[in-house]
């Protein structure tokens, strides 16, 4: 890995650390929240989001806030060892199905590693983990992988069926949060209603963040 994209990978971790491990974290005084959504504004430090529930969100992004994108990856690439972000919901035949799949660069290695709820859908979970086994399926129309994960405490088996969204960490700049991109954006509400955020990421050259 160069350097350069050794010191976006840190980046990228720093970044969403804190948004899919947050769960495992003690509570704190402000609500956390994920905002999924498209851009209205964004001036100076404040970013207005149409959110996916139809209300305006105006979120201030905190100093020092950082951005990235996604890029899209193949769910065949993924192998034994990498570590992954996989939001699943169970499916009709008794097994879990991925709902969305993110690659973690090798410098992100056990992010908020586990698995827990996730509002992506109702119903959801998001584990992040080590693939220990990837069986690719043979004579099935329209499944992907099947991937075993294991995490400290656990293991979880769900497949890819054929058409998730997957994909790993890109760089963005401020200027790629104009109107109507698609953003995420793991944010805390306090008390008085306020929005703030350290992190966003947002979709680029069609590829939209899926989680």
């Amino acid at each position: 890995m160069t350097g350069r994209h050794q010191r976006f990978a840190l980046l990228a971790g720093a970044l969403l650390t804190a948004s899919l491990a947050a769960p495992l974290l003690p509570a704190q005084a402000a609500e956390q929240l994920r905002l999924r959504g498209t851009v209205e504004a964004f001036e100076g430090k404040q970013l207005t989001i149409k959110t996916r529930e139809g209300e305006t969100a105006k979120v201030k992004l905190a100093e020092g806030w950082k951005i990235s994108s996604v890029a899209k990856a193949e769910a065949d690439a993924i192998k034994p060892g990498d570590f992954v972000g996989i939001a699943s919901a169970p499916g009709t035949n008794g097994g879990n199905n991925a709902l969305e799949v993110v690659i973690f660069p090798a410098a992100m290695k056990g992010t908020g590693e586990g698995s827990r709820p996730w509002d992506l859908q109702p119903g959801s979970t998001m584990t992040n983990a080590t693939v220990a086994n990837a069986v690719k399926s043979v004579g099935s129309s329209g499944t992907g992988p099947t991937l075993t994960l294991e995490y400290k405490g656990g293991e979880k088996t769900i497949s890819i069926p054929e058409g998730t969204p997957v994909v790993t960490f890109a760089p963005a700049i401020e200027s790629d949060l104009k109107a109507g991109a698609v953003v995420f954006v793991p944010a805390e509400k306090a008390e008085d209603g306020t929005l703030t955020s350290s992190r966003v990421v947002v979709g680029t050259k069609g590829v939209v963040p899926p989680m």
